[in-house]
């Protein structure tokens, strides 16, 4: 299988979901998906509290190594079982996501461009590039309604870990792209260009 590998970076509440699931909509059936934040360490070491107070936005928070292997298998065409992270208890279920190879394969997170070995298997990698303020609103709006946190609680997390690790992280990988992306999947002309360049590669591999 002739299969293109999409990196997806960005800052917390970009528009990275936004932009993969137009691409998704688009090509319906023909992308794997592969989320950095499901790579996140277990820590059944510690209590639910610890686990909290615990860096979530450095890279050693993850275990990148493992996505890396899962990444060239899924490009070697074999079948992998994602790990789950579960956000409301702060550590990795038990519960796995069996994924298929696919001619797309998207690599979504805020880190995905940080680390060489993974960036190195990407064909394309897309950084979303969105105001600081505008991405504060989404993510309080997220982790409040879909990760049952409080507003303090996101917010105390946002300055302490989440800005300072954007500026350290984050923000410098974004010379690893390719191409960035203002306004994410809201930004119309850049995405006609992504998908007309995996359409030409559906039908370059379709005509093999």
């Amino acid at each position: 299988m002739d299969i293109l590998v999409i990196g997806i970076a960005g800052g917390t509440g970009s528009g990275k979901t936004t932009l993969m699931n137009n691409i998704m909509a688009q090509f319906e059936g023909m992308v794997t998906v592969l989320s950095h934040d499901n790579y996140y360490k277990r820590h059944d070491e510690l209590t639910f509290e610890e686990r909290s107070g615990l860096n979530y936005d450095e890279p050693d928070a993850i275990e990148t190594s493992l996505m890396v292997e899962h990444l060239k298998q899924l490009r070697q065409g074999r079948a992998i079982d994602c790990p789950v992270y579960d956000f409301t208890r702060h550590n990795r279920s038990d519960e796995t996501i069996h994924l298929e190879p696919k001619p797309v394969i998207i690599v979504e997170g805020i880190l995905i461009f940080e680390n060489e070995p993974l960036r190195n298997l990407m064909d394309i990698r897309l950084f979303v590039d969105t105001d600081a303020d505008v991405r504060l609103c989404r993510r309080i709006k997220r982790d409040v309604n879909k990760r049952g946190r409080t507003l303090e609680s996101v917010l105390a997390q946002y300055q302490a870990t989440v800005k300072p690790m954007h500026e350290k992280y984050v923000e410098p990988s974004k010379k690893y792209a390719n191409l960035v992306i203002p306004e994410g999947g809201k930004n119309m002309v850049a995405l006609e260009m992504i998908l007309g360049r995996i359409q030409k590669h559906l039908d370059g591999a379709s005509a093999v």
